[in-house]
């Protein structure tokens, strides 16, 4: 019920076209000679396709404010890269993230953009994710066509990041100009279509001008009934070799989305899971209802100047913009059931599976991020110690935009059957207001200091002023909060190797307050921003072609939660504390010549202390298994050049789907399968990809976790298969 969603009108959208289980077949049948006239193809090595690269990374920007190895950075970092992304036909972030078992969803509904937690702690939309590492707007599902990795920084990121949740940061890094022509074609067994092509270039005189273009158009069949949609993606990526020692880049992405939204199911009488729930049902389903549009354009721009070997400066600045557009209809609660008469918030379904249907309204809801950043980074000696130093400032804004939102309940409905349709709200929509002002103004600095070949230090910390305004429909102020704060983060790393690199950490964060739930005493109130701290401590080590790691860490918090009162009202309060302390595992890269891993395991521990509500603590906080892992692999056959073989499984222990841990849902083990074939049909490289995800189609809960003071549980998708063609000119 209490759902934000946020859309924007759009004009009406490029016609669509559709491949179907028909074209599936065609394109099936016409990969099986290809793969047995092996003696007429070039091997896969000479394939000049992203997955030759292979699946390991070995450098990342976002832990820092320049690209760094991953050995020699002190801090938990899991680099995605696109030839992943490409085998495993990821079209979402979620597509990408099951990878690390650190991960999990945090309200990702089918059609809606995602949120995730990481090490047990929600993201935020406003702060927790970056392009090229400036930060955007999170409400949207950022296109991965044109992307050459994901990186993922687990743990507090202030120094990074400024004002941001403890979990950790993604950050996308895209593709830049390169002598590319290709076109992907793709299907699965539902008859979604999608096409994308990359193309790119250098030119000009001295061929210091290069241009990268991707465009990709989806017609999504969604395993939810009645929620099919379409995507529409465009991207450029400019690179300008001004001089020898000055370099432009600039980056424009614009993507639409529409899809029907997929409302989650709650729990029956609050106190059991949803009877013989089936993960291809639409909740609340009205056939009058309107897809949520999204439309996000993100701009991204950067120059460097090298001054010498040994001086560097930097300039880079953005605009992300995400208008959404939402006339849902929605599953939520049961005012509407005898059965649930006697509570005063019935946030959950009946016992019976009723549950009521209420016609959602938030249009043209408007978020916008701004951000620039000067920094000059130098290396330098003082005395018989080395530094390598970058010192900077940044500003940064976000904006929200939105209408007073309604929230009309027309009738009710049950989990086992469909709806009948009911008269849909008519009035008019209420007028927009400027809701949430919030700026940033930051100094940072960050300086790595080498006392010899084995230890070095690295020093670093940014000075917030957070200024930010809340307003209410009438444009009065509502919440003033100005606050400074230092964040530092200090590391130890001692290499007793070359390829051995051991770590400890302390870093302190900043996270924005989270927003009282409606139901509540103080509803829709912005808390004021909490303070977090982490210690963490962590081993590296390159082996051959294998990188592994282990990384032990501590974060604290403090707890924001809907706080039940004497008399069946709640409160949303800032009070106790949340303490997650977690072992993570990782493995990546050539266990063999022709066998590549992708391996994690996280065991966390998650506890809430102090709150004033008993129930709500002494066992693992909600929607957080103590155990998760992830496996994937390529094996490269030997008696067929240019086959592999794909697969993996993601493990999640049982997890609470309420604060007081009275319900649980069970463990699960998902096992995906696959295959690449590299080969060259009329002199062009090609590749076609198979994957089966789900392949033993398991019922599972995904992601049983809060929203907004509610608390939602959505199903994994069922079996689920695609085929690709990718084809470079």
């Amino acid at each position: 019920m209490n759902r934000l969603y946020r859309t924007f009108n759009v004009a009406e959208s490029a016609p669509r076209f559709a491949l179907n289980s028909l074209t599936l077949g065609v394109l099936l049948s016409s990969a099986s000679p290809v793969a047995y006239a092996v003696q007429t193809e070039l091997p896969a090595t000479s394939v000049t396709t992203s997955e030759a690269l292979g699946y390991q990374a070995d450098q990342a920007t976002v832990a820092g404010f320049e690209s760094a190895p991953l050995l020699d950075t002190p801090a938990a970092i899991t680099v995605f890269t696109d030839a992943l992304i490409a085998d495993q036909q990821a079209r979402l972030l979620s597509d990408v993230l099951k990878n690390d078992a650190s991960v999990g969803e945090s309200y990702a509904p089918v059609g809606y953009y995602e949120n995730f937690v990481v090490r047990g702690f929600s993201l935020n939309s406003a702060s927790s994710y970056k392009i090229n590492g400036r930060t955007i707007t999170g409400e949207q599902n950022v296109g991965l066509e044109n992307k050459q990795q994901v990186e993922l920084l687990k743990g507090l990121a202030g120094l990074q990041s400024g004002v941001s949740e403890p979990g950790g940061v993604v950050n996308y890094v895209t593709k830049r100009a390169a002598d590319v022509r290709s076109v992907t074609v793709s299907t699965d067994d539902r008859g979604s279509g999608y096409l994308a092509t990359d193309v790119g270039g250098w030119f000009g005189s001295e061929q210091q001008f290069g241009l990268r273009v991707n465009l990709a158009h989806e017609d999504i069949h969604s395993y939810v009934q009645h929620a099919n949609g379409q995507r529409d993606f465009a991207s450029v990526a400019f690179d300008w070799n001004i001089s020898p020692n000055a370099l432009l880049q600039l980056d424009v992405e614009y993507q639409n989305k529409e899809q029907r939204s997929v409302p989650g199911f709650q729990l029956l009488g609050n106190t059991d899971l949803p009877h013989h729930a089936s993960p291809k049902k639409l909740l609340a389903h009205q056939s009058g209802s309107k897809p949520v549009t999204i439309d996000s354009l993100n701009l991204n721009g950067n120059f460097e100047y090298r001054f010498s070997d040994t001086l560097k400066a930097s300039l880079s600045a953005s605009r992300s913009k995400v208008i959404i557009d939402d006339y849902s209809s929605f599953a939520w609660g049961c005012y509407g059931s005898d059965s649930c008469a006697g509570s005063a918030v019935p946030n959950y379904f009946s016992p019976e599976g009723n549950y009521d249907i209420y016609d959602f309204r938030s249009p043209d809801d408007t978020r916008r991020n701004d951000e620039i950043q000067a920094a000059l980074s130098g290396q330098f000696d003082t005395g018989s110690l080395s530094h390598e130093l970058t010192v900077g400032t940044s500003a940064f804004r976000r904006v929200v935009d939105q209408r007073e939102l309604i929230n009309e309940m027309i009738g009710s409905g049950n989990i086992d059957s469909e709806p009948e349709a009911f008269p849909r709200y008519t009035g008019a929509v209420n007028d927009s207001y400027r809701r949430l002002d919030s700026r940033q103004y930051s100094v940072f600095f960050n300086d790595r200091i080498s006392f010899n070949e084995q230890w070095q230090t690295v020093l670093g910390g940014r000075e917030v002023r957070l200024d930010e305004r809340t307003f209410d429909d009438q444009g009065d102020t509502t919440r003033h909060t100005q606050r400074y704060e230092f964040l530092p983060q200090a590391a130890l790393i001692y290499k007793p190797m070359q390829n051995l690199s051991l770590y400890t950490r302390y870093s302190k964060g900043l996270s924005l307050g989270g927003e009282a739930p409606w139901f509540a005493s103080n509803a829709f109130e912005i808390l004021a921003p909490s303070v977090s701290r982490q210690i963490e401590a962590g081993i590296k080590y390159d082996w051959q072609r294998m990188s592994v790691s282990a990384t032990l860490f501590q974060i604290r918090q403090d707890y924001q939660y809907a706080r039940p009162n004497d008399d069946a009202s709640f409160t949303f309060v800032q009070q106790g504390e949340q303490k997650n302390m977690g072992l993570e595992l990782a493995a990546n890269g050539q266990a063999t010549d022709r066998l590549h891993v992708f391996a994690s395991v996280a065991a966390i521990r998650s506890r809430v202390t102090g709150s004033g509500t008993p129930e709500y603590e002494g066992h693992q906080t909600i929607n957080v298994p103590t155990l998760r892992a992830s496996l994937y692999g390529d094996y490269a056959l030997p008696w067929i050049e240019g086959l592999a073989l794909l697969g993996g499984v993601q493990y999640s222990g049982k997890k609470y789907a309420n604060q007081q841990g009275a319900v649980e849902v069970g463990s699960y083990a998902i096992f995906n399968i696959g295959s690449r074939y590299s080969t060259r049909i009329d002199g062009y490289d090609t590749v076609f990809r198979l994957t089966v995800d789900n392949l033993f189609d398991k019922r599972y809960w995904r992601d049983v976790g809060e929203y907004m003071g509610d608390n939602y549980l959505f199903q994994g998708a069922p079996l689920t298969a695609r085929l690709s063609a990718s084809i470079n000119f």
